[in-house]
């Protein structure tokens, strides 16, 4: 039961912190108006096979960089830790998921736990953490 009302806490806390005030947040519609003007127009058409392939990457890593949510992040490693589910969630390689299993569940539990405090730690900008390679994240 103690664990419970921990849980359940922990996540409140999590929650409350993550929330929001949009009132406090504003658009400099000089600023916008400025890079519209200093933008450079492009055409797909016009760009090689390879030009294309990087816009291409750098898309999709930015998009995929923009899904992740910490509180996920933070719920898998929670519950998940031992087995590296978060890292799979952040988008690491298959083997460093794959380290925290062998090495039974990340140096006996450490290394999710201080994944744990990380992720709770930095929880606005988690970009850091987002297909990172190496074991310990934190690095």
């Amino acid at each position: 039961m103690k664990k419970l009302i921990l849980i359940i806490v922990l996540f409140a806390t999590i929650l409350s912190v993550n929330q929001a005030n949009a009132s406090s947040y504003s658009v400099n519609e000089q600023a916008v108006d400025q890079l519209f003007e200093n933008a450079i127009e492009t055409s797909m058409i016009s760009m090689n096979a390879n030009e294309l392939s990087s816009v291409a990457s750098n898309v999709s890593s930015t998009v995929m960089a923009a899904e992740k949510d910490a509180i996920v992040a933070i719920a898998l490693d929670f519950f998940l830790g031992g087995l590296g589910i978060h890292r799979f969630y952040l988008g690491t390689e298959t083997l460093t998921g794959l380290a925290y299993i062998f090495t039974c569940g990340g140096i006996f539990g450490i290394v999710p736990l201080v994944d744990l405090i990380v992720l709770i730690i930095d929880n606005k900008d988690i970009s850091a953490y987002i297909n990172n390679p190496k074991f310990f994240m934190w690095n």
